[in-house]
């Protein structure tokens, strides 16, 4: 009998010490996310900034260059953690400038749906231990961070964007800046930085979470988001990088663009928007300070690019970085807001402590931007920049890393959708018991490991929308409708072979394929549950209006009380005119006088 009892133990010891082994052998997932980065803005992609570390894990890795995002950075945030179109996912577009008549509809509720499971749900179920921190955008409330979406440890932003150097928010909308820690709000150290902080956070987490789990790290860094703000030692590096202005970079670029086969040679350059300035206008002063803004900006990058290789370097101490699949990317192209040509914008600065002047640019109390011309520049060689579905707004870099990959630059068609399915399919996950919300991305094992060209049929219709900004490709071509301020609502349709930049609409010239496009976009809208847009829809004046409500909301209490002051004011001035008018009416004022 104790001979079989020891047998039965050395058969399940052995079935334990197999599965233990398993899981330390399952690699470990590194997601980063850069906010607002441009195609080429990385090193390795032909930017100016250093990067060293990200080119290193490219050096090593896979290079996308035809890969594309969403034109926003909730909707992003959601098909990349998901797998799933954004319009399923509950988070269709951003708080800031959704419409009322599309409030509380289904897919525009602004956090993720109760069946709708992350990448860290579906990695928690097989053991994995999830964290995360950074920027989240993905619901405002407690109850809708990522504790309640799939993360073990997380320290989140719930808003779009907040202060690099304090604890406090960039933008009306937000009262403050709503950071939270597993769920609970939490205030930050005296001596934040957004990009050293969210690294020393995770090295936190992982540290003191069980290391006998593999481990998924999210790091959704602020950078490049407004306010862009960095440490003067790194803004020091880049002064004159940009003193020949806006045009000479976006002209570099698109040269730089075609030497590296990021667009074919011979193609034509994407036009400035209307209404943009000419740098050889401006006054040597005002040249000066629009200069220091992309120093500052290529400064940030290379900060996050520093602190994201202390992170590496934190990986390989602890013999982890070899068994580690690394991601990289962007949510959307260049962010083209301007912090000086609005005057409530500006005396709301003025009020929180903000500046926009050359000293001191990039540091403490610096609302640093680049403005629509500097992004137009940097989204080279692409059309436009972030909030639009043009090549600018949505081509992005995408970089993956890992056991077994070699260095290659691959062409083939990817979408924000594909990232959580290709991780999946990697690590051979299971499908989750309850019931979910469809994947629609693919996975793009297939091409990682060099087994298919391209995981999309040629043929085959990839779109993407958000708040009317809408793209569709299909073979050589694509639809697109940009919305106002800066678009008219309008479909145009682009051969991408010929015509990356998107400089010329061929729809009158290839009217069935327009038409062939337009009816695909239809079927794709109504499967997925896009809404149209209410007529006279602007993104920048729904931002001021959505900020006008929220401030009044917040504000009600304190609106309440200075009404009833300024009524009870008047109501006094009001009773002591009536008592003075009383006084000299009775004659006691004459009286008294004599």
């Amino acid at each position: 009998m104790r001979f079989f009892l020891t047998i039965l133990n050395c058969l399940i010891f052995l079935v334990f010490q197999t599965i233990a082994d398993e899981a330390v052998q399952k690699p470990n997932v590194v997601i980063i996310l850069a906010d607002d980065l441009a195609l080429m803005d990385l090193g390795v992609y032909g930017g100016e900034a250093s990067t060293p570390n990200i080119d290193a894990l490219a050096s090593k890795g896979v290079m996308f260059t035809e890969y594309r995002t969403s034109t926003l950075c909730s909707p992003s945030r959601a098909m990349l953690l998901t797998g799933i179109d954004n319009h399923r996912t509950g988070v269709a577009t951003i708080p800031e400038v959704l419409p009322k008549e599309h409030k509380g509809k289904p897919g525009y509720r602004m956090s993720l749906e109760p069946n709708v499971y992350t990448i860290a749900d579906r990695l928690r179920s097989v053991g994995y231990r999830t964290l995360m921190t950074g920027k989240w955008h993905l619901g405002e409330y407690a109850h809708e961070m990522p504790q309640e979406h799939g993360f073990d440890r997380s320290f989140a932003l719930a808003a779009s964007g907040a202060d690099n150097w304090e604890d406090k928010s960039y933008i009306p909308y937000y009262q403050d800046a709503p950071w939270f820690e597993d769920g609970v709000e939490k205030d930050l150290p005296d001596d934040f930085y957004s990009s050293e902080f969210i690294v020393d956070k995770m090295i936190e987490y992982i540290e003191d979470t069980d290391s006998s789990k593999p481990f998924l790290a999210y790091l959704p860094f602020q950078a490049i988001h407004i306010p862009v703000q960095a440490p003067v030692e790194f803004i020091s590096k880049y002064e004159g990088f940009y003193d020949e202005g806006w045009d000479e970079l976006r002209q570099t670029r698109f040269n730089r663009a075609q030497e590296i086969g990021l667009i074919k040679e011979g193609v034509s350059l994407a036009p400035m928007p209307d209404g943009s300035r000419r740098w050889q206008d401006l006054t040597e002063a005002d040249k000066l300070v629009h200069a220091r803004r992309m120093e500052v900006n290529a400064a940030m990058i290379e900060a996050m690019d520093f602190h994201i290789g202390r992170f590496i370097d934190y990986l390989k101490s602890e013999g982890k970085y070899e068994n580690t699949i690394f991601v990289f990317t962007s949510d959307n192209g260049p962010e083209p807001n301007r912090g000086d040509n609005d005057w409530r914008l500006t005396s709301w600065m003025v009020s929180n402590g903000y500046h926009v002047r050359l000293e001191g640019l990039g540091g403490r109390g610096s609302w640093g931007f680049i403005g629509p011309e500097w992004a137009t520049a940097a989204a080279s060689p692409g059309a436009l920049f972030k909030f639009y579905a043009t090549e600018g707004g949505i081509r992005a870099p995408l970089i993956v890393s890992g056991p077994g990959l070699e260095h290659s630059k691959i062409k083939s068609p990817a979408m924000v959708t594909d990232i959580t399915p290709t991780i999946l399919d990697w690590l051979k996950v299971p499908e989750l018991a309850e019931p979910a919300e469809a994947i629609t991305g693919r996975s793009l094992l297939p091409v990682l490991e060099g087994k298919q060209n391209s995981v999309y049929g040629f043929n085959e219709v990839r779109a993407i929308e958000v708040s009317g900004n809408s793209a569709l490709y299909k073979g050589d071509y694509k639809i697109t409708r940009s919305m106002p301020p800066v678009g008219d609502g309008r479909w145009r349709l682009f051969n991408m072979s010929t015509d990356p930049g998107e400089t010329m609409d061929v729809s009158l010239d290839n009217e069935s394929v327009f038409k062939e496009l337009l009816r695909d976009y239809d079927r794709y809208a109504t499967e997925m549950g896009v809404l149209e847009m209410p007529s006279g829809f602007d993104s920048i004046n729904q931002i001021d209006k959505n900020s006008t409500e929220r401030w009044l909301r917040h504000n009600v209490p304190f609106l309440v009380l200075f009404g009833l002051f300024v009524i009870a004011l008047f109501w006094g001035i009001y009773r002591l005119i009536g008592a003075i008018v009383k006084f000299v009416r009775s004659g006691q004022f004459s009286k008294s006088g004599n």
